[in-house]
């Protein structure tokens, strides 16, 4: 198991980030048991702070705990991952429609280097899926942000992609469609640099609906 940098955390809340941290980046991979004893001493955390930790990570959904079982990192299901589908693609719409309104320049040409920066991950690793993972979600986490709106910020970056992360971790669930995915991508964002909102509205519900489309097809198969 690849283990992250040990710290030595003061509270419960770095004991949160610390495996929050291991779980997303996949150094506890999902479904695997938590063991207390071996987890503190990997990660350098006294068993009340992380007891607290994982009651709050349970509540993000990353964590199951059970009675006379201990603790483990959730497995996501193909069916709650296809909700989760389908409550982003009405709020990441939103997202869009905000963001094309609010975006200045400065936004714009982030917006657009994170387009710029998947394709040449593209290019470099010969369309190889991996590198893509987080840059997915690093494109529609910064169109969140330019929404400027809090509340579609906490429930989509605070809660939902988690989830989507954690998911794309599991076995044999890595995206099929980077190329489609990418120039999707780019007509979000330059629909968002046009200030039209309700075609930036339209391209992203498309744009998660296709992903959703695919997801359903594959686990059909």
């Amino acid at each position: 198991m690849t283990v992250l940098p040990r710290t030595t955390p003061t509270n419960s809340e770095s004991a949160f980030q610390i495996i929050r941290d291991a779980i997303l980046s996949g150094a506890l991979s999902p479904g695997s048991k938590i063991s207390e004893a071996h987890t503190c001493q990997i990660y350098g955390i006294g068993r009340g702070p992380l007891r607290e930790a994982l009651r709050r990570l349970e509540g993000c959904k990353l964590v199951e705990i059970k009675p006379n079982a201990g603790a483990k990192v959730s497995f996501i299901k193909p069916s709650q991952i296809i909700e989760i589908y389908e409550i982003r693609e009405s709020l990441e719409g939103l997202a869009c429609k905000l963001a094309a309104t609010n975006a200045n320049k400065t936004d714009c040409l982030a917006l657009r280097s994170i387009i710029t920066e998947q394709r040449l991950q593209m290019t470099q690793n010969n369309g190889d899926l991996a590198p893509l993972k987080e840059g997915d979600l690093d494109l529609h986490f910064s169109i969140v942000k330019v929404s400027g709106n809090t509340q579609l910020f906490q429930l989509l970056c605070h809660d939902l992609y988690q989830l989507v992360q954690l998911y794309r971790l599991q076995p044999n669930t890595s995206p099929s469609r980077p190329h489609i995915a990418l120039e999707e991508h780019t007509q979000i964002v330059d629909a968002i640099e046009r200030k039209d909102p309700e075609l930036a509205d339209l391209l992203m519900r498309r744009h998660i609906s296709n992903a959703r489309q695919e997801l359903l097809a594959n686990l059909s198969l």
